[in-house]
C-alpha cells in the first residue's frame, strides 16, 4: 500500500505560511522554512506592538493634555487631581480630544477644576 502524505492539508499549511510572508524580501517570502520563521517572528512583533500601541497613545494623550494645561496656567497633575475632586469623569482620550479640537471648552473645564481645588 502506498504511503499517504496528506498532500492537500500540508499544501494548505504551506500556502498559508507563504501568504502570511508576502511582502518580505528575498527567501523570506519564497522559501517555506524561512517564511515560517519570519512570519512567526512577525506575529510576535504584532502581538507585542498591539500592547505597546496602547501605551504610546496614552503617552500622546497625556502630552496633549499637559500642553493645554500649561496654556491655562495649571500643571497636568493638579488638573487631573482637580478633575477627580470636581467629580468630572472624563478619560484621557476624550480630554486630549477636547484640548486639541475645542480649546475654549477645555479652558472652561480648567476653570471648574480650579474652583474645585480652591474649595
Amino acid at each position: 500500500m502506498p504511503r499517504a502524505t496528506n498532500a492537500p492539508a500540508s499544501r494548505q499549511r504551506r500556502k498559508k505560511v507563504l501568504k502570511r510572508a508576502k511582502g518580505y524580501r528575498q527567501g523570506r517570502s519564497k522559501l517555506y522554512r524561512r517564511a515560517k520563521e519570519f512570519s512567526e517572528k512577525g506575529l510576535t512583533y504584532a502581538y507585542r506592538d498591539r500592547r505597546a500601541k496602547k501605551r504610546n497613545f496614552r503617552s500622546l494623550w497625556i502630552t496633549r493634555i499637559s500642553a493645554a494645561c500649561k496654556n491655562n496656567d495649571i500643571s497636568y497633575s493638579r488638573f487631573i487631581a482637580g478633575l477627580k475632586k470636581a467629580n468630572i469623569n472624563l478619560n484621557r482620550k476624550s480630554l486630549a480630544d477636547i484640548s486639541f479640537h475645542n480649546p475654549d471648552v477645555f479652558s472652561d473645564l480648567v476653570k471648574r477644576v480650579k474652583e474645585a481645588i480652591q474649595t
